[in-house]
C-alpha cells in the first residue's frame, strides 16, 4: 500500500513522517541528552519522594559499571523482573548504558513462565524485587543465570524512609517469602561496587538490539520480539510528534507530568515513560494499581497531564468513592489500548474528567504505537484512530490482497517502529514478516475511508458459529451498555449444533442482573447467531498483569470449574 489517505485527516501542525537523520542515534544517545538537558528536573516520584534527572544518570552510570565488572559483556541480556520501581528505569538505563540488551520480565511470572523467558533470553544476570525472589530460586539452576541483583522497595528513598519501608514489608506485612539465590547481591552494594569504577562507554549502534519484549503467551509460547535501538527511538519520536500538539497547551513554565499505573516493562508505559524523558516531563510511578485507594491518593498530589490506562482500569478507578476527589483539570491526554475500549466507558470518563480517551493500538513487535486517535483532532469511536507518522497499515485479506474501505482484513503494518524478528526463531519470524516488510499482526480490523483503524478481533478469539464468523469485542460492547454490567468477556465454546456457541462472562455491578435481563438485551441489540447460548456471572475476569482479559484461559474452563484470575480472586458461577 502506498497512499496514505489518513494523512488528510492529520490535525495541523502534525508531519507525515519523523525526521529519524536528525535523531538516528540509539537509544543510549536519546537518553544522554535529556539527562544533559533536564538535570534538576524532576524525572521520577515515587512514594512521595523525587528523584533527579542528574540523579539517574549518576546511578544508572554506576550500576552500569557495576554490570561491566562482573564479566558481562557489550550484547548479553540482562533480565529486569521488577514492578513500577525507581530500580526499574535506572536498571534499563544502566544495561543500555552498558550496551546490553534489557529483556522485560513480568513480576507475576510463575516459576516455570520465568524458566522459559530466561532459558529463551539467554539471560546471564538478573534484576529483581526481592518480593519475586522465591520464584526464581525454583527454577534458576536450569537457566544461565549467573548474577542476581536483589532489590528492595526502599532502596531508593531517603533514609529513614528507605529503612522503615523495607522493615513494613519484610517484618510487618511479610510480603517477601523465603529464598536462597547463594552468592545475590543487594542493589544498593552494586551501586557502591559500581560508583568505584569507571565506566566503559561501547558504541553502540542504531540497529543493534536494545530490548527484548517478549509477548504475552495469551495465543501461544511466549516469543521475544527483537526490538533495536532505532526501533524504540523511531517510536519515541512518533508518540512525541503525536501527542506533542496536546502535551504544547500546557501552561509556560509547567512541567508535563505523566501518571504511571501501568507496569514500566509493557510496552506501553515503557515507551510512555521514554517519551516523558525525550521531553523533560515528570513521571508518577505507581506500584500498585490495584490499590485503588493509594493510586487515587497519589494522584491527588499531582497535576497529571497525561495518563495512560485501559479499560478494566478505567472502570476500576471510576467506580471508587474517592475518584472525584482527584483534581482532573489538569488531564491533556488520556490514553488507552491493550484491549478495547468501551464506548460506555470512554463515554463516563469524558464526563467525570473532562479528558476524551484517545484509544490507540499497538504490539510489542512494533515498539508501541501503531495507531492512535488525534488527541487534538476528530476521534472516532469506537477505533483507534489513524496510523502514527511514518507508518504504513494495510488490511489483507486470506490471499495477501488488500481489502477495501469498510471491509475486514488482517492488519499489515509497517514502519520504523516495527520489530527485526523474534528472538531465536527464525521461522517464526518468516511467518509474520512479509518480503515486503510489513507485519502481519493476526489482527482483523477494518479501516474507513479516511483511514481511521478499526480493530475487529484476534483471529485466535474470532468464533463460528454456524458458519458465521462472531467477533467478541462486538458481543461485548453490546453487554457493556447493559446498567448493572461492570465487565464481560465473550469466547466460544463447542456446540454439537452450530460448531461453536457464544459464551458470555459478567462481572455484575449489583446483584440485581440477571440472566433475563442479559439475554433480552441482547436479543434487541444482535442477531440470533450472536446471542449467548451460556451466561455466567463470576466476581472477577481473568487477567493479565496489565489488566488485559484473557480470553484463552475462559475458554480452557468448563463451567464447572473455577477460575484463576491471575490478579483477583474469584470463583465462577454457572447460571442455569
Amino acid at each position: 500500500m502506498t497512499e496514505r489517505r489518513w494523512l488528510s485527516n492529520y490535525p495541523d501542525g502534525l508531519n507525515a513522517d519523523i525526521d529519524l537523520t536528525a535523531d538516528s542515534g540509539s537509544l543510549v544517545d536519546l537518553l544522554r541528552a535529556s539527562f544533559s538537558k533536564f538535570g534538576d528536573r524532576v524525572a521520577y516520584n515515587f512514594f512521595g519522594i523525587d528523584i533527579t534527572y542528574r540523579t539517574v544518570d549518576l546511578v544508572s552510570s554506576h550500576f552500569a559499571s557495576y554490570l561491566q565488572s562482573i564479566g558481562l559483556e557489550r550484547g548479553d541480556p540482562v533480565a529486569v523482573m521488577l514492578p513500577n520501581v525507581p530500580q526499574y528505569p535506572i536498571a534499563v538505563a544502566a544495561i543500555l548504558k552498558a550496551g546490553m540488551i534489557a529483556v522485560n520480565v513480568n513480576p507475576l511470572y510463575t516459576p516455570r513462565e520465568l524458566e522459559h523467558q530466561l532459558k529463551d533470553s539467554g539471560a546471564k544476570a538478573i534484576v529483581i524485587l526481592d518480593k519475586f525472589a522465591a520464584t526464581l530460586d525454583q527454577c534458576v539452576a536450569r537457566t544461565k543465570i549467573d548474577h542476581v541483583v536483589l532489590c528492595s522497595i526502599g532502596d531508593m528513598l531517603p533514609f529513614p524512609k528507605s529503612a522503615i519501608t523495607n522493615f513494613v514489608t519484610r517484618k510487618i506485612k511479610k510480603m517477601i517469602p523465603a529464598f536462597e539465590l547463594a552468592g545475590s547481591v543487594k542493589f544498593s552494594q552494586a551501586l557502591r561496587l559500581g560508583s568505584r569504577l569507571v565506566l566503559k562507554n561501547p558504541e553502540i549502534k542504531p540497529d543493534d538490539v536494545a530490548v527484548l519484549q517478549y509477548t504475552g503467551g495469551t495465543t501461544g509460547v511466549s516469543k521475544g520480539a527483537i526490538l533495536s535501538h532505532r526501533n524504540l527511538v523511531a517510536n519515541v519520536l512518533q508518540n512525541e510528534a503525536w501527542f506533542g500538539l496536546a502535551l504544547d497547551t500546557i501552561p509556560a513554565g509547567e512541567q508535563p507530568v505523566t501518571a504511571c499505573p501501568l507496569p514500566l516493562y509493557h510496552i506501553l508505559a515503557f515507551i510512555t515513560s521514554m517519551v516523558m524523558l525525550r521531553v523533560g516531563g515528570k513521571n508518577v510511578l505507581i506500584l500498585n494499581p490495584r490499590d485503588t485507594s493509594a493510586t487515587l491518593k497519589t494522584l491527588r498530589a499531582h497535576k497529571v497531564h497525561m495518563f495512560p490506562g485501559l479499560n478494566t482500569l478505567f472502570n476500576g478507578l471510576m467506580a471508587h468513592p474517592d475518584f472525584d476527589k482527584v483534581d482532573w483539570s489538569h488531564l491533556k491526554v488520556t490514553t488507552a489500548g491493550g484491549m478495547p475500549t468501551n464506548p460506555e466507558t470512554a463515554r463516563r470518563w469524558k464526563l467525570r474528567t473532562g479528558s476524551t480517551i484517545c484509544e490507540g493500538y499497538g504490539l510489542s513487535e512494533a515498539a508501541g504505537t501503531v495507531t492512535c486517535n488525534p488527541p487534538t483532532g476528530d476521534i472516532r469511536a469506537p477505533g483507534v484512530g489513524l496510523p502514527v507518522p511514518s507508518t504504513f497499515v494495510s488490511l489483507l485479506d486470506p490471499t495477501g490482497k488488500e481489502v477495501g474501505p469498510g471491509m475486514v482484513g488482517e492488519v499489515a503494518i509497517k514502519g520504523p517502529q516495527v520489530m527485526r524478528g523474534y528472538w531465536k526463531r527464525e521461522e517464526e519470524t518468516s511467518q509474520v514478516l512479509d518480503s515486503r516488510g510489513y507485519y502481519l499482526t493476526g489482527d482483523l480490523g477494518s479501516m474507513d475511508q479516511d483511514g481511521y483503524l478499526k480493530i475487529v478481533d484476534r483471529k485466535k478469539d474470532m468464533i463460528l458459529v454456524s458458519g458465521f464468523n462472531v467477533y467478541p469485542s462486538e458481543i461485548e460492547s453490546v453487554v457493556a451498555e447493559l446498567e448493572g454490567v461492570l465487565e464481560c468477556a465473550a469466547v466460544g465454546t463447542p456446540d454439537t449444533d452450530t460448531g461453536e456457541a457464544v459464551r458470555l462472562v459478567v462481572v455484575r455491578r449489583n446483584n440485581a442482573l440477571n440472566e433475563t435481563d442479559v439475554k433480552a438485551h441482547c436479543r434487541r441489540h444482535l442477531t440470533g447467531y450472536k446471542q449467548p447460548r451460556i451466561i455466567e456471572f463470576v466476581e472477577s475476569l481473568p487477567k493479565s498483569s496489565v489488566g488485559k482479559i484473557l480470553r484463552k484461559d475462559m475458554r480452557a474452563l468448563r463451567a464447572d470449574q473455577k477460575l484463576n484470575t491471575n490478579l483477583h480472586p474469584g470463583h465462577l458461577t454457572r447460571v442455569k
